[in-house]
């Protein structure tokens, strides 16, 4: 039997062309999955009003987006489009949202070591934290505690130091605490709690019309950039400094684990590279906004005034005894503390040589060319 040449070559042309296609088939998929298309959903504890918290949220779901050429979109929300500001880490855990934006010590009432993610009393500057955070051991025995809640989180902002806040009357010594319902979260208002404070731990959004109403007697919250926005100089004039309960205030992204898990490994290191960039985009940007703002909170009638000394002492003594106090009962509490206080009585020893002397030199030297 013979076979035509046309068939032959017909035959020939069409086998190179089936190979082709079938290795246009293979490549196809594996340039896709490189790059598979995910949808999260991420909310703030911060109303978008606040345009730096919530703004570092949209720079985190920015950079990975861009990262991914789209493929991976992080849809943004604010409290209450989804569920409350106090929300967050519980909707995490139980996977409404992959992910949340928000401050851990929210949620210090689950478990107290969660605190030190955030900041304590008498802890550690911004940088200091973010150190301690990924060579203090911080970030393993913070997401050790969230794995029990199905999260992990990665450091993804920071405050630096925040001001001690907006009083309707002076403080001038610790008896000026005694019964005053003070907006403060976290284990600091566990520690002005011993020192008469009422501590009320309200969402951002409902904090000025509690100061208002006087409902609350006074309220910390970030720095005057926030403060400002938020106009608590409207009711309360005094504009208390430091604060001592946040010298540095680190934010996360909270991830359920197993939507983290279920990333391929790239997307993984993408969403830390971009949590590391959104974490300095929020520290220099606050950095940049706060001394104007400062000067326009006093320009409006916020008086500035510095806890008094016996106040500082007062409070670190109480912040002491909370922290071996809980120290003995709760297992993970004392694991945190113990990295926390040994990296911090480093930190301590080498930041005045140095970082501290410089710093203080600079500010004396303001206005002098």
């Amino acid at each position: 039997m013979t076979t035509d040449p046309n068939r032959r070559a017909f035959l020939k042309t069409a086998g190179l062309g089936a190979g082709a296609a079938a290795a246009t088939t293979i490549a196809a998929p594996a340039i896709a999955l490189s790059q598979p298309a995910v949808t999260w959903r991420m909310q703030s504890s911060f109303p978008n009003s606040l345009d730096t918290i919530y703004g570092t949220m949209e720079t985190f779901a920015r950079y990975v987006s861009e990262a991914t050429d789209g493929n991976f979109t992080i849809q943004t929300f604010k409290p209450g489009d989804i569920v409350g500001g106090l929300q967050v880490l519980d909707a995490v855990s139980n996977g409404t949202i992959e992910a949340g934006h928000t401050p851990l010590y929210f949620y210090f009432g689950r478990e107290p070591a969660l605190g030190f993610a955030t900041g304590v009393p008498f802890g550690l500057n911004a940088r200091q934290q973010h150190s301690w955070w990924h060579f203090g051991g911080g970030e393993s025995l913070i997401n050790e505690v969230l794995a029990s809640m199905n999260a992990i989180s990665l450091a993804c902002g920071n405050s630096g130091a925040q001001m001690g806040g907006f009083f309707r009357k002076e403080i001038n010594a610790v008896a000026d605490l005694e019964g005053l319902k003070f907006r403060i979260g976290g284990i600091g208002g566990q520690v002005m709690a011993r020192l008469g404070v009422v501590p009320q731990q309200i969402a951002p959004g409902d904090i000025y019309s509690a100061l208002e109403r006087g409902t609350i007697d006074a309220v910390e919250f970030v720095g005057p950039y926030d403060d400002l926005k938020l106009g608590f100089h409207q009711v309360a004039k005094y504009y208390y400094a430091p604060g001592f309960w946040e010298g540095g205030a680190m934010l996360h992204a909270a991830i359920n684990l197993e939507a983290w898990n279920a990333l391929p490994a790239h997307y993984q290191a993408i969403l830390r590279h971009a949590s590391e960039a959104a974490n300095n985009w929020m520290l220099a940007k606050y950095d940049f906004v706060n001394p104007g703002a400062l000067k326009e909170l006093v320009s409006k009638g916020a008086e500035l005034r510095y806890f008094p000394q016996d106040v500082m002492e007062a409070a670190l003594t109480a912040a002491n005894a909370y922290y071996d106090e809980t120290a003995a009962t709760n297992e993970a509490f004392k694991r945190s503390w113990d990295s926390y206080r040994a990296y911090r009585d480093d930190a301590l020893l080498w930041w005045p040589v140095n970082e501290l002397a410089f710093d203080n030199f600079m500010a004396r030297t303001r206005g002098r060319g």
